[in-house]
């Protein structure tokens, strides 16, 4: 599933967000035979956000990171050396696809490091934060493409999205608040879809506390 394909004026409206400044931090993955087999994070300093499921993938998904996620993951690069150092343990391990951590500064330098495994804390740490934005994002174009063309299947999408925020694993929940909204006012969907999509806009629309800030993910 790519974003190109189901890119709905909702993903290409209602997530535009400005163009990327400054340095910037991206995350892929390729993994032939997994789904999908191919993934991209952008994020820049400012918090811009941008998803892809394909290299060549020209509408893809955009949207604004928390202030303070955004903070943390730069912190977490800048504690890993901006990736001028080797990540790959070299152990005999399956493959579980090929990871690159990439750093561009703003004068246009950039350092990165390739890799399947690593036995370092931190950069686990990252990864993982990462597969969480990958994630939510894939959450959010299940429930945009639902919300569209499979109304039936919108109540399972919302089940994904909520168990990723009880888990504290939802990237930058404030992007899903117009499909819920959608969802919670239109008499085409079902009484408890109307419910449940209600309660989750409600609960990403509370003010973020230390403990669980919204799209504030588990460390």
């Amino acid at each position: 599933m790519t974003a190109g394909p189901c890119a709905l004026p909702a993903l290409i409206v209602a997530l535009s967000v400005p163009v990327f400044s400054g340095p910037r931090l991206i995350y892929i993955k390729s993994f032939p035979g997994s789904v999908p087999p191919y993934v991209s994070v952008v994020l820049d300093h400012t918090g811009t956000l941008e998803y892809k499921e394909s290299p060549t993938d020209e509408q893809p998904v955009k949207t604004q990171l928390p202030e303070t996620d955004t903070a943390q993951l730069f912190g977490m690069a800048e504690k890993l050396d901006f990736f001028k150092t080797p990540l790959e343990s070299g152990l005999k391990v399956a493959n579980t696809g090929k990871k690159t951590f990439r750093y561009e500064a703003e004068d246009g330098t950039r350092s990165e490091q390739v890799f399947n495994y690593s036995q370092n804390p931190l950069a686990s740490q990252l990864l993982d934060r990462f597969e969480q934005i990958a994630s939510s994002e894939r959450a959010y174009i299940d429930l945009d493409r639902t919300v569209h063309f499979d109304k039936l299947g919108v109540n399972d999408a919302l089940a994904q999205i909520e168990a990723l925020w009880l888990n504290k694993q939802l990237a930058a929940p404030q992007q899903f608040i117009p499909l819920l909204t959608r969802i919670s006012t239109h008499d085409t969907f079902m009484h408890l879809v109307r419910d449940r999509a209600a309660r989750l806009k409600e609960e990403f629309q509370k003010p973020a506390t230390n403990d669980a800030a919204a799209g504030k993910r588990g460390q």
